[in-house]
């Protein structure tokens, strides 16, 4: 998945996504020096095999189950797309959709939306990153996070769908010349991107009312989700630490504030301890000073991550860990991958997931 997503979907999102590690062909200067630490992110994702529902406005029961979070939930009846329509594309072009029937998102998170909107019988492909269940059959036409234009164009599609982090900038050209419908969003980097990435695509995709439905539908659950956080003992709020881990690549690094974490931790009433540490970028190497100053209650890490550490027994062996409050107690809350920072329509089972398991002890966060 990709960091910048989903970390499935945005790597040092996303992330992407939370995409996490996806290579950034046609990012802004501000994000040089972020985009060299996401290209090494990438590279040491595709090394170790990285992969990153009903109605009711409640926060379903069950949200934190690693079940739930493997498939999406389409839209009870989505309405017919009415099309063609023009839409402005985040890279400045203008783009006329006049067909749905061959769909080729190249990011997890973009692949969410569309099935959740109800458009999974119309998707061909997918992007590495999109992990859930309805679409592990479909072909990848991604490698390394870098898009294979030959592939998406062998499929025939009648609209593309990639966001600013998608690379290289020759395959998107590529695509374009060969007249085929490319529309590039905006990436998600937190919590109020998750309307306005809805609505985007469905727009694009001729159905607005059905992204009016699942933007509120999302938004009232992720706003049950955030009724249920219990009060904090004292006034003092969790503090959580960020980490990206990929054990066979020696990759440890600490979220700051641009990790695409810190609204997710900020949102289920705790403090993003990188952030506020002073870490005003993605994504910094652990280092026991760093950790120290940061001193996280609790630690917050990609499933795929803690498993290339071995688990909690290999966690406390990253120098610095073992010292912090979270290192002592042993505690960390374990996010699927291809899910965690894709602030997309399951956005509210990983805010569960995040508040069951950081407040399981007694429920006080402490």
């Amino acid at each position: 998945m990709h960091i910048s997503q989903a970390f499935a979907t945005r790597s040092p999102a996303g992330s992407e996504g939370p995409d996490a590690g996806r290579i950034h062909a046609r990012r802004p200067a501000r994000g040089r020096a972020a985009a060299a630490l996401t290209a090494a992110v990438a590279f040491t994702l595709v090394l170790t095999g990285c992969g990153g529902g009903g109605g009711g406005n409640s926060a379903p029961k069950s949200a934190g189950s690693t079940a739930d979070a493997d498939r999406v939930e389409p839209l009870a009846a989505p309405p017919a797309p009415k099309l063609p329509v023009t839409v402005d594309s985040a890279d400045g072009a203008k783009v006329t959709i006049d067909s749905t029937d061959r769909i080729v998102p190249l990011t997890g998170s973009l692949s969410e939306i569309v099935f959740t909107l109800g458009f999974g019988k119309q998707v061909v492909a997918r992007d590495i990153t999109a992990t859930f269940e309805q679409a592990e059959k479909l072909p990848v036409v991604t490698r390394a996070h870098d898009v294979s234009a030959e592939s998406v164009l062998s499929l025939k599609p009648t609209i593309v769908l990639a966001d600013t982090t998608t690379g290289p900038a020759e395959a998107i050209d590529q695509i374009r010349d060969a007249g085929i419908p490319l529309l590039v969003v905006e990436p998600a980097k937190e919590l109020a991107d998750v309307g306005r990435r809805i609505d985007t695509v469905a727009e694009a995709l001729g159905v607005p009312s059905a992204g009016t439905e699942l933007k509120e539908r999302t938004e009232s659950r992720i706003a049950a989700v955030q009724k249920s956080i219990p009060d904090h003992r004292g006034g003092e709020k969790p503090r959580v630490a960020f980490l990206y881990l990929r054990g066979s690549a020696s990759v440890y690094l600490l979220g700051g504030a641009e990790s695409g974490a810190s609204s997710l931790l900020e949102a289920a009433g705790a403090v993003d301890a990188g952030k506020e540490s002073g870490l005003d970028k993605d994504f910094t190497a652990i280092t026991s000073e760093a950790l120290a100053k940061a001193a996280p209650d609790a630690i917050l890490v990609m499933s795929k991550g803690l498993a290339s550490v071995d688990g909690m027994d290999g966690l406390v062996k990253i120098p610095g860990i073992a010292e912090t409050p979270a290192g002592m107690d042993r505690r960390v809350v374990s996010i699927d991958d291809g899910v965690l920072l894709n602030y997309g329509p399951r956005t509210d089972r990983v805010l569960t997931e995040i508040v069951e398991q950081l407040y399981a002890k007694g429920g006080t966060g402490q």
